[in-house]
């Protein structure tokens, strides 16, 4: 069975504030395997939620306004088959979870698209360029069939 057949029964996606990467991610896995996988995203630690995810994400026909950061000591248990980290800081963090537990482990170095400056387009074009970036890792790592698409 190829890696893109193999989908796991429940995904953790991990960024350092789970404010836009890694919120981003679940929802579209989320959006993209329904209810074939339990998916949930933290960060190291909680930071805002970011206006302009709901604002890319709107734009796909996801919404994503009721996302409210978390960290990994928010989860309520670890039953993960996969955590996937988006960050450097986050994949420490995930490696720490993996030693004491059955889980695999993935690192998708994922820009920060926070760190754009410029007008409010420019900023827009980096979180769209996260977005569609994530959304082909996705589709690449656990394929298309049956997935619906955007």
């Amino acid at each position: 069975m190829s890696l893109a057949e193999e989908i796991p029964s429940a995904v953790l996606f991990a960024c350092t504030q789970n404010a836009i990467r890694s919120p981003i991610a679940a929802a579209l896995m989320r959006h993209f395997y329904g209810n074939r996988v339990f998916v949930a995203s933290v960060g190291v630690r909680s930071g805002e939620a970011d206006p302009f995810v709901s604002v890319v994400m709107d734009e796909i026909g996801i919404d994503m306004r009721q996302h409210r950061p978390q960290s990994f000591e928010d989860l309520e248990d670890a039953n993960f088959d996969l955590v996937v980290s988006l960050s450097p800081e986050a994949h420490h963090r995930a490696l720490e979870l993996t030693r004491t537990m059955a889980i695999e482990a993935e690192y998708w170095p994922t820009q920060d698209p926070s760190a754009v400056s410029g007008s409010r387009e420019q900023m827009l074009a980096a979180y769209r360029e996260v977005r569609d970036g994530l959304m082909g890792k996705i589709r690449k790592r656990f394929g298309t069939r049956g997935a619906p698409g955007v």
